[in-house]
């Protein structure tokens, strides 16, 4: 057997630069490094010497480099990822939230956080969390439930089983998720004789799982037996690449369709079959299908709260779910017949065993109505109406008449993602919604993933100035590598969001907007000032007319735009025709009648819920 002597360090960027897909392109294009010690003198090195053949990117912050990567997986249809490392201690604990983020989204990311001296001589080192019950723990034990795969390299020879492992969960449709390679400091630095045949080139191929027959034909009889069946769309219509199967399968049968976050703009919003976003954030067209419904069939969806209404949607005393999912546990939700499958193989199947079978048993009209009821919710403010600051869905209103057939919305966090997934009408793929946990901080980095993705596609963030305030920073590193998007900074002084959740709920305007909180000072955040303090082109759009016409000077320029508007604090997304209750606890016991009133009209909604079938 022939070897070669590296560094474990040099053996794993070397082992992930010929990681290929089924294209001939790199898995793991790349890796975002932020530098300190535990990370510096072995992965460092390595990565300075493999140069361009898996390049190294900085960034400003570790969770937010991990955001960008994961929104570059999402944008990629989980066909390709990125890697992510960072020192011990605080550079390692940053990520977890990013972990987290992209184990809820079943999304790929190759976590590489230092770790402390395998053999222990220096501890306790720098940063060190010392278990005193335990002494092989470190700080990255954090990432072991937030990870779809975990380990620790204590050994230089453990990379030849743990890495093969690592791109198995990365590239496998049902256990798809966050990896976490804690790289112990030493170890990155020692030499090993490593079998040169374990550099060889390979290629991962995305698998897709046939149904189980059993499972197949009794999915097919509760289909035939419906009288009136929908289709919910998950991501994993996206991420199996069955969207057009998914519109032929509803255009031949005549079943309907409505969207998850996850899901929305697998079919363009003129689709006819689109009925829209269902549950929590939905549109009435949507929401009257899932009510009315005998069959809810899901595919490549989690069955979020949101999208059932905290299972008060689906009030069909005689429903039945059915759960198509390359992921069991997702499958077997709730009672659900299962169909354990690719999305698109099992969608192909369904079809070609229903044969001619037509349901057609909805209104079209009520899809007529409630576009009608968005456009005009949505229209720009008439000339002269007075000095009103324009609300979440204006602005959104503003973007959409000024898009085109390559814009992507994006959004993560605050109302914009409620209004947005009711609101916005995109083309086929023009929607990145991260609201599995809705992880406020993710926007813009998020943008600069979906971009680096999709380059030739014009990407318009949403963000909210909460969000904005809690991480901004990799602007600079989009502005550094000339990524250019479109961010729509909605100024409404404060996390207007959940100040309306708190006030729905029967309580009191508190800590939420800046006059709500307890200081001595407003404060006046120049937005504008601040993005371009870091080489963003950045405006302040007076109007809604402004904000169109910013958004279409965009597009010329080679770094990010920021565009600042001020918006309404007090209203919502509004009706336009959807919206439907969620279950967030009311106390029991109250001050107010307020809070009683609340509570009562709280457990009305309870008592429709139905969690089983």
């Amino acid at each position: 057997m022939t070897t070669i002597r590296l560094t474990a360090a040099q053996a794993l960027v070397r082992w992930l630069s010929v990681q290929m897909t089924e294209d001939g392109e790199r898995f793991i294009e790349g890796v975002w490094a932020i530098f300190g010690h535990g990370n510096v003198a072995g992965l460092g090195e390595a990565l300075q010497g493999i140069g361009d053949a898996l390049p190294t990117w900085r960034g400003q912050n570790e969770q937010t480099m991990a955001h960008t990567a994961i929104a570059y997986a999402k944008a990629s249809k989980r066909r390709r990822a990125h890697a992510v490392t960072s020192s011990i201690g605080p550079g390692a604990t940053n990520m977890v939230t990013a972990a987290a983020l992209a184990h809820v989204n079943r999304l790929p990311v190759l976590l590489i956080p230092g770790d402390v001296f395998a053999n222990r001589r220096p501890d306790p080192v720098l940063q060190q969390i010392e278990d005193f019950e335990d002494g092989s723990m470190s700080v990255n034990d954090c990432f072991r439930p937030v990870s779809k795969y975990f380990d620790r390299i204590v050994r230089p020879e453990q990379l030849l089983t743990a890495l093969p492992r690592a791109l198995r969960v990365l590239t496998d449709p049902a256990s798809c998720g966050p990896v976490t390679l804690a790289f112990c400091q030493d170890v990155q630095a020692e030499a090993y004789d490593y079998p040169e045949s374990f550099f060889e080139p390979a290629v991962w191929y995305i698998r897709r799982p046939e149904p189980d027959p059993r499972e197949f034909a009794r999915v097919v009889e509760l289909i035939r037996k419906a009288e009136r069946p929908v289709l919910v769309c998950g991501g994993g219509v996206i991420y199996s690449e069955a969207e057009q199967t998914l519109a032929d399968f509803a255009t031949r049968h005549g079943v309907p369709v409505v969207e998850t976050q996850a899901g929305k703009s697998a079919l363009p919003q003129s689709h006819p079959m689109n009925f829209g976003a269902a549950g929590v954030d939905g549109s009435a067209a949507a929401n009257d299908l899932c009510e009315a419904a005998d069959l809810i069939i899901g595919v490549g969806t989690r069955f979020q709260d949101f999208t059932t209404g905290s299972w008060a949607l689906f009030r069909n005393p005689d429903r039945r779910l059915v759960s198509i999912n390359v992921q069991p546990y997702d499958a077997h939700k709730h009672g659900s017949a299962s169909l354990v499958g690719d999305a698109k193989s099992s969608l192909k199947g369904l079809s070609a065993a229903l044969g001619d079978k037509w349901f057609g048993a909805f209104d079209a009209s009520t899809r007529t109505n409630w576009l009608a009821g968005v456009d005009a919710h949505c229209a720009a403010p008439e000339a002269g109406g007075g000095n009103h600051l324009p609300t979440d869905a204006q602005v959104i209103g503003a973007v959409q008449r000024v898009s085109t057939e390559r814009t992507i919305a994006m959004c993560a966090a605050g109302t914009m993602p409620g209004a947005l997934k009711l609101l916005w009408q995109p083309a086929q793929g023009g929607y990145h919604m991260e609201y599995g946990f809705s992880c406020m901080g993710y926007e813009l980095a998020g943008a600069m993933g979906v971009k680096l993705a999709l380059p030739d596609r014009e990407v318009v963030c949403f963000v909210g100035d909460g969000s904005y305030m809690m991480m901004n920073s990799e602007l600079a590193t989009a502005v550094m590598r000339k990524v250019p998007f479109t961010v729509v900074l909605t100024d409404n002084r404060g996390y207007g969001c959940i100040n309306r959740l708190q006030i729905a709920s029967g309580g009191e305007q508190f800590n939420n907007m800046y006059k709500d909180c307890n200081v001595e000072e407003q404060p006046e955040i120049d937005f504008v000032a601040h993005a371009s303090a870091m080489g963003v082109h950045s405006v302040r759009a007076a109007s809604i007319a402004d904000l169109e016409a910013e958004i279409v000077a965009a597009r010329d320029r080679d770094r990010p735009t920021v565009i600042v508007i001020d918006t309404d604090a007090v209203p919502g997304p509004g009706e336009a025709g959807g919206g439907f209750w969620w279950d967030v606890a009311v106390p029991e016991v109250g001050r107010t009648e307020k809070l009683d009133a609340a509570r009562a009209d709280y457990l009305r909604n309870r008592q429709r819920q139905n969690l089983v079938n």
